[in-house]
Protein backbone atom coordinates (compact mmCIF):
# COMPACT_ATOMS: atom_id res chain seq x y z
CA UNK A 1 0.00 0.00 0.00
CA UNK A 2 1.47 3.14 -0.81
CA UNK A 3 1.06 6.38 0.38
CA UNK A 4 -1.18 8.97 -1.25
CA UNK A 5 -1.56 12.35 -1.74
CA UNK A 6 -4.65 13.88 -1.44
CA UNK A 7 -6.99 13.14 -4.75
CA UNK A 8 -4.99 10.31 -5.77
CA UNK A 9 -7.13 7.17 -5.65
CA UNK A 10 -6.01 3.66 -4.07
CA UNK A 11 -7.51 0.03 -5.08
CA UNK A 12 -9.16 -1.77 -2.65
CA UNK A 13 -8.09 -4.98 -4.22
CA UNK A 14 -6.30 -5.84 -7.54
CA UNK A 15 -9.48 -6.09 -9.25
CA UNK A 16 -12.55 -3.79 -10.93
CA UNK A 17 -13.69 -3.26 -7.27
CA UNK A 18 -14.03 0.39 -5.26
CA UNK A 19 -11.13 2.73 -4.88
CA UNK A 20 -11.02 4.98 -1.89
CA UNK A 21 -9.47 8.51 -2.20
CA UNK A 22 -7.97 10.79 0.78
CA UNK A 23 -9.97 13.87 1.74
CA UNK A 24 -8.88 16.91 4.23
CA UNK A 25 -9.91 17.05 7.56
CA UNK A 26 -12.69 19.57 7.08
CA UNK A 27 -14.45 17.79 4.61
CA UNK A 28 -17.19 16.44 7.15
CA UNK A 29 -18.52 20.11 7.26
CA UNK A 30 -19.13 20.09 3.60
CA UNK A 31 -20.92 16.75 3.81
CA UNK A 32 -23.54 18.20 6.62
CA UNK A 33 -23.96 21.14 4.39
CA UNK A 34 -24.98 18.78 1.38
CA UNK A 35 -26.88 16.76 3.76
CA UNK A 36 -29.17 19.78 5.15
CA UNK A 37 -29.97 20.37 1.06
CA UNK A 38 -31.03 16.84 1.04
CA UNK A 39 -33.02 17.49 4.20
CA UNK A 40 -34.36 20.85 2.56
CA UNK A 41 -35.82 19.47 -0.33
CA UNK A 42 -37.61 16.62 0.99
CA UNK A 43 -38.81 17.72 4.07
CA UNK A 44 -41.64 15.40 4.81
CA UNK A 45 -39.71 12.08 3.85
CA UNK A 46 -36.43 12.53 6.15
CA UNK A 47 -38.35 14.21 9.20
CA UNK A 48 -41.39 11.68 8.72
CA UNK A 49 -38.62 8.87 9.13
CA UNK A 50 -36.83 10.54 11.49
CA UNK A 51 -39.86 11.00 13.72
CA UNK A 52 -40.26 7.12 13.44
CA UNK A 53 -36.81 6.49 14.46
CA UNK A 54 -37.04 8.78 17.09
CA UNK A 55 -40.21 7.53 18.94
CA UNK A 56 -38.76 4.11 18.61
CA UNK A 57 -35.79 5.44 21.00
CA UNK A 58 -37.68 7.12 22.88
CA UNK A 59 -40.19 4.17 23.48
CA UNK A 60 -37.85 1.94 24.53
CA UNK A 61 -36.25 4.16 26.97
CA UNK A 62 -39.32 4.89 28.43
CA UNK A 63 -39.92 1.27 28.55
CA UNK A 64 -36.76 0.75 30.32
CA UNK A 65 -37.27 3.26 32.91
CA UNK A 66 -40.55 2.17 34.12
CA UNK A 67 -39.85 -1.44 34.93
CA UNK A 68 -36.72 -0.19 36.29
CA UNK A 69 -34.15 -1.52 33.47
CA UNK A 70 -31.73 1.70 33.89
CA UNK A 71 -28.69 -0.58 33.59
CA UNK A 72 -29.97 -1.25 30.39
CA UNK A 73 -29.69 2.55 29.31
CA UNK A 74 -26.12 2.43 28.77
CA UNK A 75 -26.24 -0.86 26.24
CA UNK A 76 -29.21 0.60 24.80
CA UNK A 77 -27.84 3.87 24.03
CA UNK A 78 -24.94 2.41 22.52
CA UNK A 79 -26.83 0.43 20.73
CA UNK A 80 -28.66 2.97 18.88
CA UNK A 81 -25.43 4.35 17.90
CA UNK A 82 -24.46 0.77 16.42
CA UNK A 83 -27.40 -0.11 14.25
CA UNK A 84 -27.32 3.73 13.17
CA UNK A 85 -26.35 2.61 9.42
CA UNK A 86 -28.71 0.03 8.86
CA UNK A 87 -31.66 2.47 10.12
CA UNK A 88 -30.34 5.54 7.76
CA UNK A 89 -30.27 3.55 4.32
CA UNK A 90 -34.21 5.43 3.74
CA UNK A 91 -32.28 8.62 3.35
CA UNK A 92 -29.15 7.07 1.73
CA UNK A 93 -32.12 6.12 -0.78
CA UNK A 94 -33.37 9.65 -0.72
CA UNK A 95 -29.98 11.45 -1.37
CA UNK A 96 -29.65 9.20 -4.25
CA UNK A 97 -32.78 9.79 -5.54
CA UNK A 98 -32.45 13.62 -5.40
CA UNK A 99 -28.42 13.02 -6.90
CA UNK A 100 -30.21 11.19 -9.35
CA UNK A 101 -33.05 13.72 -10.45
CA UNK A 102 -35.83 11.89 -9.41
CA UNK A 103 -38.90 12.73 -7.59
CA UNK A 104 -39.20 11.81 -3.69
CA UNK A 105 -40.84 8.41 -3.04
CA UNK A 106 -41.22 7.37 1.08
CA UNK A 107 -42.27 4.25 -0.24
CA UNK A 108 -39.09 3.78 -3.05
CA UNK A 109 -37.02 4.97 0.86
CA UNK A 110 -38.29 2.34 2.89
CA UNK A 111 -37.98 -0.46 0.69
CA UNK A 112 -34.80 0.36 -0.97
CA UNK A 113 -32.89 -2.08 0.94
CA UNK A 114 -34.49 -4.87 -1.39
CA UNK A 115 -32.04 -3.69 -4.11
CA UNK A 116 -29.35 -5.61 -3.09
CA UNK A 117 -31.25 -7.70 -0.07
CA UNK A 118 -28.41 -10.47 0.31
CA UNK A 119 -25.66 -8.37 0.99
CA UNK A 120 -27.66 -5.70 2.99
CA UNK A 121 -29.27 -8.26 5.29
CA UNK A 122 -26.01 -9.99 6.04
CA UNK A 123 -24.44 -6.77 6.76
CA UNK A 124 -27.65 -5.92 9.05
CA UNK A 125 -27.07 -9.35 10.85
CA UNK A 126 -23.53 -8.78 11.43
CA UNK A 127 -24.69 -5.25 12.66
CA UNK A 128 -27.45 -7.09 14.71
CA UNK A 129 -24.78 -9.43 16.47
CA UNK A 130 -22.30 -6.08 17.37
CA UNK A 131 -25.48 -4.65 19.87
CA UNK A 132 -26.16 -8.49 20.88
CA UNK A 133 -22.42 -8.53 22.03
CA UNK A 134 -22.74 -4.88 23.42
CA UNK A 135 -25.77 -5.43 25.60
CA UNK A 136 -23.99 -9.00 27.25
CA UNK A 137 -21.11 -7.08 27.62
CA UNK A 138 -22.35 -4.11 29.72
CA UNK A 139 -24.27 -6.55 31.63
CA UNK A 140 -21.53 -9.19 32.38
CA UNK A 141 -19.57 -5.74 33.29
CA UNK A 142 -22.67 -4.94 35.79
CA UNK A 143 -22.83 -7.77 37.53
CA UNK A 144 -18.72 -7.94 38.06
CA UNK A 145 -18.35 -4.19 38.98
CA UNK A 146 -21.80 -3.09 41.02
CA UNK A 147 -23.74 -6.45 41.62
CA UNK A 148 -21.43 -6.11 45.07
CA UNK A 149 -23.51 -3.15 45.90
CA UNK A 150 -26.87 -4.88 45.66
CA UNK A 151 -29.24 -2.69 44.16
CA UNK A 152 -32.98 -2.51 44.04
CA UNK A 153 -33.93 -1.93 40.53
CA UNK A 154 -35.14 1.27 41.41
CA UNK A 155 -32.16 2.20 42.70
CA UNK A 156 -29.41 1.63 39.99
CA UNK A 157 -29.65 5.41 39.46
CA UNK A 158 -28.89 6.52 42.31
CA UNK A 159 -26.08 3.47 42.71
CA UNK A 160 -24.27 4.85 39.26
CA UNK A 161 -24.15 8.41 41.04
CA UNK A 162 -21.58 6.78 43.89
CA UNK A 163 -18.16 6.39 43.70
CA UNK A 164 -18.34 2.99 43.69
CA UNK A 165 -19.88 3.06 39.92
CA UNK A 166 -16.89 5.31 38.78
CA UNK A 167 -14.77 1.88 37.53
CA UNK A 168 -18.33 0.78 35.62
CA UNK A 169 -18.70 4.07 34.15
CA UNK A 170 -15.27 4.14 33.05
CA UNK A 171 -15.52 0.50 31.71
CA UNK A 172 -18.18 0.93 29.86
CA UNK A 173 -17.43 3.89 28.38
CA UNK A 174 -13.92 2.68 26.89
CA UNK A 175 -15.32 -0.70 25.94
CA UNK A 176 -17.92 1.06 24.32
CA UNK A 177 -16.38 3.68 22.56
CA UNK A 178 -14.23 1.14 21.05
CA UNK A 179 -16.58 -1.10 20.34
CA UNK A 180 -18.27 2.13 17.77
CA UNK A 181 -15.47 3.67 16.48
CA UNK A 182 -14.50 -0.21 15.33
CA UNK A 183 -18.39 -0.64 14.12
CA UNK A 184 -17.54 2.84 12.40
CA UNK A 185 -14.81 1.54 10.56
CA UNK A 186 -16.50 -0.94 9.30
CA UNK A 187 -19.42 0.33 8.65
CA UNK A 188 -19.26 4.14 7.56
CA UNK A 189 -19.80 3.79 3.59
CA UNK A 190 -20.98 -0.37 3.45
CA UNK A 191 -24.48 0.55 3.36
CA UNK A 192 -24.39 3.26 0.74
CA UNK A 193 -22.12 1.38 -1.28
CA UNK A 194 -24.09 -1.78 -0.93
CA UNK A 195 -27.43 0.22 -1.62
CA UNK A 196 -25.72 1.94 -4.77
CA UNK A 197 -24.22 -1.23 -6.44
CA UNK A 198 -24.25 -4.49 -6.39
CA UNK A 199 -21.37 -5.68 -4.29
CA UNK A 200 -20.46 -8.35 -1.71
CA UNK A 201 -20.00 -7.59 1.96
CA UNK A 202 -16.44 -8.31 2.18
CA UNK A 203 -16.04 -5.75 -0.62
CA UNK A 204 -17.84 -3.37 0.82
CA UNK A 205 -16.29 -3.92 4.34
CA UNK A 206 -13.06 -3.37 3.00
CA UNK A 207 -14.02 -0.20 0.92
CA UNK A 208 -15.26 0.85 4.02
CA UNK A 209 -11.70 0.29 6.23
CA UNK A 210 -9.74 1.67 4.02
CA UNK A 211 -11.44 5.26 3.53
CA UNK A 212 -11.02 5.15 7.42
CA UNK A 213 -7.45 4.16 7.10
CA UNK A 214 -6.75 6.50 4.06
CA UNK A 215 -8.38 10.02 5.68
CA UNK A 216 -7.97 8.76 9.58
CA UNK A 217 -8.22 12.42 10.69
CA UNK A 218 -11.30 13.55 8.55
CA UNK A 219 -13.06 10.11 9.74
CA UNK A 220 -12.64 10.87 13.42
CA UNK A 221 -14.14 14.09 12.93
CA UNK A 222 -16.90 12.51 11.24
CA UNK A 223 -17.36 10.26 13.52
CA UNK A 224 -17.01 12.41 16.55
CA UNK A 225 -19.64 14.86 14.77
CA UNK A 226 -22.32 11.56 14.34
CA UNK A 227 -21.42 10.84 17.76
CA UNK A 228 -21.98 14.40 19.11
CA UNK A 229 -25.76 14.45 16.98
CA UNK A 230 -26.80 11.06 18.38
CA UNK A 231 -25.95 12.11 22.27
CA UNK A 232 -27.68 15.49 21.75
CA UNK A 233 -30.67 14.43 20.19
CA UNK A 234 -30.95 12.19 23.31
CA UNK A 235 -30.53 14.53 25.48
CA UNK A 236 -32.78 16.70 24.27
CA UNK A 237 -35.62 13.63 25.20
CA UNK A 238 -35.01 12.48 21.31
CA UNK A 239 -36.78 15.44 20.05
CA UNK A 240 -33.32 16.71 18.24
CA UNK A 241 -32.86 13.47 16.66
CA UNK A 242 -35.98 14.24 14.17
CA UNK A 243 -33.53 16.45 11.88
CA UNK A 244 -30.71 15.12 12.93
CA UNK A 245 -31.15 11.62 12.10
CA UNK A 246 -31.89 12.66 8.72
CA UNK A 247 -29.16 15.55 8.64
CA UNK A 248 -26.85 12.48 9.23
CA UNK A 249 -28.37 10.42 6.97
CA UNK A 250 -27.94 12.32 3.97
CA UNK A 251 -24.25 13.80 5.21
CA UNK A 252 -23.90 9.70 5.03
CA UNK A 253 -24.39 9.52 1.60
CA UNK A 254 -22.31 12.05 0.55
CA UNK A 255 -19.77 11.06 2.56
CA UNK A 256 -19.81 7.79 0.28
CA UNK A 257 -20.35 9.49 -2.65
CA UNK A 258 -16.96 12.13 -2.16
CA UNK A 259 -14.52 9.09 -0.74
CA UNK A 260 -14.97 5.93 -3.16
CA UNK A 261 -15.03 6.11 -6.81
CA UNK A 262 -16.66 2.72 -8.63
CA UNK A 263 -14.51 1.67 -11.47
CA UNK A 264 -16.64 3.57 -13.91
CA UNK A 265 -16.10 6.72 -12.32
CA UNK A 266 -12.10 6.52 -11.74
CA UNK A 267 -10.35 8.79 -14.31
CA UNK A 268 -8.61 12.42 -14.76
CA UNK A 269 -12.28 13.70 -14.25
CA UNK A 270 -12.59 11.95 -10.33
CA UNK A 271 -8.54 12.35 -9.50
CA UNK A 272 -9.07 15.12 -7.89
CA UNK A 273 -10.41 16.36 -4.55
Amino acid sequence: MTVMTEGTLVPVFNSPSPAVRRVPIDRPWLWLQQGAADLAATPSISLGFGLALAAVGFFATAVAILNGWLALLLPLTGGFMLLAPLLAVAFYEASRRREQGLAPDARACLTAWRGNLPSIGAFGIVLLLVHLFWVRLATLLYALLLSDMHAAPEGVAAALLTPAALPFLVAGTVLGAGLALATFTISVVTLPLLLDRDVGVFTAVATSVMAVRTSPRAMLLWAGLISGAVVLGMATLFIGLVPLLPLIGHASWHAYRDIVRLPAEVGPATSQA
